[in-house]
């Protein structure tokens, strides 16, 4: 039997393990309410878990406002996070996320974030939350703290952490119920309202990885631009291959940020839990090698950390083996299969950024003078789709695409693939996105010859950005900017910055403020510069030095090597397909904005030389165009100002660029202290 007064409302149940009005709360046998949160647990729990249920129970039975209207909530489930908030308190248009420390007598810096994050994540992502004013408080039981309200007042509606005691908190709630306002938010509507999440692509990695579908990390959109929708379609295709015993390769397309490798990693997921007679295996392939390391990282550290909560032992080495069979570097899967001839253990492939594998000339080069393989006269595309139909009977190939993300010598593009399918492998039925604009990608001349054997579907396209939850045309505003049409430009910026700052400066030390002042609980942050500029040494930015990718996206605040610290700067390379909260993107004389479009450059010896070939100059504005949609949540962009003294660091080589970011409408951040960087 439910306790008196439980909201027993399906989402309810769902979200948290007990929910009642605060009025039935106050009244009901502690046993009872006890018993609620043991049944909601759905295992053992354990005596110190019982005894601290207990302690709150007592402590919130005797501090909550009798409020008629209020609603409190037990182990509320926060799905991004992947963990509970103690409380939820539903008083007027507030919403109070509890965090209990029993026993405790001091508010930790750990605490103050974790409360923190829960109530930024119901903020962001709970659509009952939007409209409200989240307050976190943090209740170290056995702290001595007077009862105070934060100077400051809620930013983005969000306050600042209220910081509590088992004898304080019945004077902070009757401070929240005379700052409420009723009839704003309706309690019953706020808890059976969505819970769209938009995680990074390591927490959405860790949830795959634990067995969480994609539809429960991630907002889903309309049609082909929902997550869900292309993953039943390559689900589907997958199925159809197996049945008719034949060899697909599936291209799906998107904008940056769209969700592509979510897409990836929720199929191989999915593929490795298939119920199947034959074995079947699936891996996620990435020829960016930071991506890779990061990944299996955060999978190995998020598989200890789970094993130690839960009293088990887990070493890192066998963790980290458990990862590299659901992520592994390309290059590795290329090498093994060049050693050993059979078909690999694996039927169905996942590629990330396939347009980045190599062309003949960059394969046949790095295998000669790195392999040792002076035999090897084939592109990537053309021996990977070999290795792959080694099988007898069916196999899978998703080739996951990603627009102007090309920065690297020797990138072969969708066309070497279609090529090594035209000339090698006829037998091999090919599934395309069917929009216009999501097939730019393809020459005409390289999809006549295959026609007869491709089919076309609307979901093999992710055509918006979900990186940014707070403005899906970052990616379409940052490609106007590169494209240099300043009008284009201003008009895609003016839908973008309400929601999504991007502010210029020209001093290092005032984004540095900007960014630590902006970013909440364990929000993450981190200086990005091209792997061009290499005349920011000034400015205490070496880009010739480099970063440890797992440590600096990874690592807490406390480790001077992690991104947090912003002491060093990470390129291109190691940040494409990761993501910040909060972004400074400094930007050198590599790259020059004028009159006629971009001038691009490249610093030898002691001087900027003009780069002329055209495959470069579209690397370094890629480049540019990854160090811009690296952040979720907002960009500050730092021109330097130059020194007429250096004649590599002329104020000419930064001023074009500037006065064309002031042309387009980007705001210039006010300055925070004084001096330049």
């Amino acid at each position: 039997m439910p306790p008196p007064g439980n909201l027993q409302t399906p989402t309810a149940s769902q979200r948290a393990s007990y929910a009642a009005g605060i009025a039935d709360f106050v009244r009901a046998d502690p046993l009872a309410v006890l018993g609620a949160l043991v049944h909601g647990q759905g295992g053992e729990v354990g005596v110190a878990q019982r005894a601290a249920w207990q302690t709150q129970i007592g402590i919130l039975q005797a501090s909550v406002p009798r409020h008629p209207a209020g609603i409190i909530c037990f182990e509320f489930v926060i799905p991004r996070i992947g963990k509970r908030a103690d409380n939820i308190l539903l008083i007027g248009d507030h919403v109070v996320v509890i965090e209990f420390k029993v026993g405790s007598v001091d508010h930790e810096l750990d605490a103050k974030k974790q409360v923190m994050d829960y109530a930024l994540d119901l903020k962001n992502f709970h659509l009952g939350s939007h409209s409200a004013t989240i307050i976190p408080v943090l209740v170290a039981t056995h702290a001595h703290v007077a009862a105070a309200w934060p100077a400051a007042g809620p930013d983005r509606g969000v306050c600042p952490v209220v910081l509590a005691s088992e004898a304080s908190l019945a004077v902070v709630l009757r401070e929240v119920a005379t700052r409420a306002v009723e009839g704003i938010l309706s309690h019953l509507d706020w808890l059976a309202s969505g819970y769209r999440p938009t995680p990074t692509i390591v927490e959405a990695a860790q949830a795959l990885y634990r067995g969480h579908g994609v539809a429960e990390i991630t907002h889903s959109e309309a049609g082909a631009d929902n997550l869900g929708a292309t993953t039943l379609a390559l689900t589907e295709a997958i199925e159809r291959a197996r049945a008719q015993n034949e060899k697909i390769i599936c291209l799906v397309s998107g904008v940056p940020g769209a969700g592509k490798t979510l897409a990836g990693l929720n199929l191989v997921c999915q593929r490795q839990r298939v119920d199947t007679q034959d074995a079947e295996h699936a891996v996620f392939l990435s020829g960016n090698g930071p991506l890779v390391r990061v990944l299996q990282e955060a999978l190995a550290r998020d598989e200890v950390s789970r094993a130690t909560r839960n009293g088990a032992k887990v070493s890192k080495q066998d963790a980290h083996r458990r990862a590299v069979t659901f992520v592994q570097n390309i290059h590795h899967f290329r090498d093994a299969s060049l050693a050993d001839p059979n078909p690999p253990v694996e039927r169905v492939v996942v590629f990330d950024e396939a347009q980045r594998a190599w062309n003949r000339d960059q394969a046949s080069k790095f295998m000669r003078q790195k392999r040792n393989r002076a035999d090897f006269d084939a592109s990537e595309p053309e021996f990977l789709i070999g290795v792959m139909d080694r099988h007898r009977g069916w196999a899978v190939i998703v080739c996951l695409i990603g627009g102007g993300q090309e920065i690297n010598t020797g990138e072969a593009g969708m066309g070497e693939w279609l090529r090594a399918l035209r000339d090698r492998y006829p037998t091999w039925r090919v599934y395309l996105p069917n929009q216009p604009d999501s097939t730019a990608f393809l020459a005409s001349s390289e999809l006549e010859p295959l026609e007869d054997r491709v089919t076309r579907h609307a979901a093999m396209h992710l055509g918006v950005s979900l990186r940014s939850f707070r403005s899906e045309r970052l990616s379409a505003a940052v490609s106007a900017l590169m494209s240099g049409d300043s009008r284009r430009a201003a008009h895609e910026l003016s839908t973008v910055l309400p929601k999504f700052p991007i502010m210029i400066t020209r001093s290092l030390a005032d984004a540095k403020s900007w960014v630590r002042g902006k970013a909440r609980g364990t929000e993450r942050f981190g200086v990005l510069a091209s792997s061009g500029g290499k005349r920011l040494k000034p400015m205490g930015i070496n880009m010739d030095a480099q970063i440890d990718p797992c440590v600096w996206f990874l690592n807490p605040e406390s480790d001077v090597r992690s991104s947090y610290y912003l002491e060093d700067a990470a390129s291109e390379f190691d940040v494409q397909g990761l993501e910040l909260d909060w972004t400074i993107v400094v930007w050198d004389g590599d790259l020059v904005h004028h009159a006629s479009g971009w001038r691009y450059r490249a610093f030898r010896g002691t001087r900027w030389q003009e780069i002329r070939d055209e495959a470069a100059q579209r690397y370094r504005l890629n480049a540019y165009r990854v160090l811009l949609t690296r952040a979720r949540q907002g960009t500050v962009i730092v021109i330097p100002a130059g020194d007429e003294l250096d004649p590599t660091r002329q104020p000419a080589y930064y001023d074009p660029t500037w006065a064309y970011l002031r042309s387009v409408g980007l705001p210039q951040l006010p300055e925070i202290r004084s001096g330049r960087q």
